[in-house]
């Protein structure tokens, strides 16, 4: 005599395999895109769109299908174990489609700043040590504490009569300013998770979804889009006030103090979670670089290099330019060495002061001459971005690093 008659296990075999099922998928929906472990290596956005876009039907079908074995199991007759079990796992269903649905979702994780307010110096709560993304557009500037817009992930604001959205991913260390438009129409997002462990959003007409990195759409209906950006600089904030004293500075929203708090240790790479904490040893995961792009030629300079030599030249794509760090540890500059037709050789002078070999002339932290030949003349900002070096190899796959102390020839 047989414990489980046929029936039952029939049922049973449906349930079971079932249920699990199920729970794999609401698993799967936010496994792929959030940072667990082994998520973030390998190419997993085009299942995870896919379970994302369709899960509302797979639900139905599976419990359409789950119904009829669910009742009969536990309206038939027979041993309460065998009802414990459906219920157990009935419950367990339900704690997983909870967790991973209200809990472990990136929007659910980081929120959107309830008020956008914008200080000028003067009524400024941020202190000036922190780093900022600064923003000049139309005339206007603006500076945004990585501490906050770290947390939020993105902030949308109105620039010299323009709207801009402000990111930053935290385990990429990446700031990058986008104007919100696709299609030329305004546009909205929401942070949906994250891809080769950068953070990603979905736009709320089509549901594509774009990396921070880059501000590209890696799925959906907008596959090969990108978002126009702009050029924003990297330092603290009180390096930006003195560029632009007239600034207006994001302040916190009150509401996620507990959650700024955490971020405070992100500026100088102590945070406590593995995936922000900074190696600061050269050429690790974790380690920081400045990542320049030049007619498509990408190179990452080492952090401790660039701290050590604070005035670096070189060239990259065929164009020369310099890199500089100020006596603070944490701004820097990357600039244009060329001038007047001219191409200049830096070499520091002093506390944030540095001289060219070609003329001698006497330049300061934000690229002007002060003194000498060149006197006026300003150099021409390029654009550069902090982050860690797993991130900017894996997005700029063809990067050169820089090594040497010599200037590469013009080839390079």
């Amino acid at each position: 005599m047989t414990l489980i008659s046929r029936p039952i296990m029939n049922k049973l075999l449906l349930f079971i395999p079932g249920i699990l099922l199920l729970a794999a998928l609401e698993v799967a929906k936010v496994y792929f895109i959030m940072p667990f472990p082994g998520s973030q290596e390998s190419e997993t956005i085009t299942p995870a769109y896919w379970i994302h876009q369709n899960i509302f039907w797979l639900r139905i079908v599976g419990g359409m299908l789950l119904l009829w074995p669910t009742y009969r199991l536990l309206a038939e007759r027979g041993p309460k174990l065998r009802k414990a079990l459906v219920l157990v796992l009935l419950a367990g269903y339900g704690a997983v489609f909870y967790l991973f649905n209200f809990q472990f979702l990136a929007e659910k994780i980081f929120h959107q700043p309830r008020t956008v307010r914008l200080a000028p110096m003067k009524a400024n709560k941020i202190p000036g040590h922190k780093l900022v993304l600064g923003l000049l557009l139309n005339g206007q500037a603006r500076a945004y504490p990585i501490q906050l817009i770290g947390y939020h992930h993105q902030v949308r604001d109105t620039v010299g009569g323009e709207p801009v959205m402000i990111t930053y991913c935290t385990v990429c260390r990446t700031g990058r300013v986008f104007r919100p438009l696709v299609n030329g129409r305004p546009e909205t997002f929401r942070l949906v998770g994250m891809d080769h462990f950068n953070a990603m959003f979905e736009d709320r007409t089509t549901g594509s979804w774009w990396r921070q990195v880059n501000g590209e759409a890696v799925v959906g209906p907008l596959k090969g889009q990108t978002l126009p950006d702009l050029p924003a600089e990297h330092m603290t904030l009180a390096a930006w006030a003195e560029q632009h004293p007239e600034t207006l500075v994001l302040q916190p929203d009150t509401t996620f103090n507990k959650d700024y708090k955490g971020m405070d240790p992100f500026d100088k790479g102590k945070s406590k979670g593995e995936l922000t904490r900074r190696d600061s040893l050269s050429w690790k995961r974790k380690s920081w670089v400045v990542g320049v792009v030049q007619n498509r030629a990408a190179r990452a300079y080492d952090w401790n290099r660039l701290l050590d030599r604070k005035i670096t030249n070189d060239r990259l794509g065929g164009r020369p330019l310099v890199l500089m760090v100020a006596a603070d540890s944490a701004s820097f500059h990357v600039w244009n060495r060329e001038v007047d037709g001219r191409t200049l050789t830096f070499a520091p002078a002093g506390t944030d002061t540095f001289r060219d070999a070609e003329t001698g002339s006497l330049w300061n932290r934000q690229g002007v001459c002060m003194e000498g030949e060149l006197v006026g003349r300003k150099l021409t900002a390029l654009s550069a971005s902090q982050e860690f070096w797993h991130s900017w190899q894996t997005f700029h796959p063809e990067t050169s690093r820089f090594e040497g102390a010599k200037t590469p020839p013009a080839h390079e």
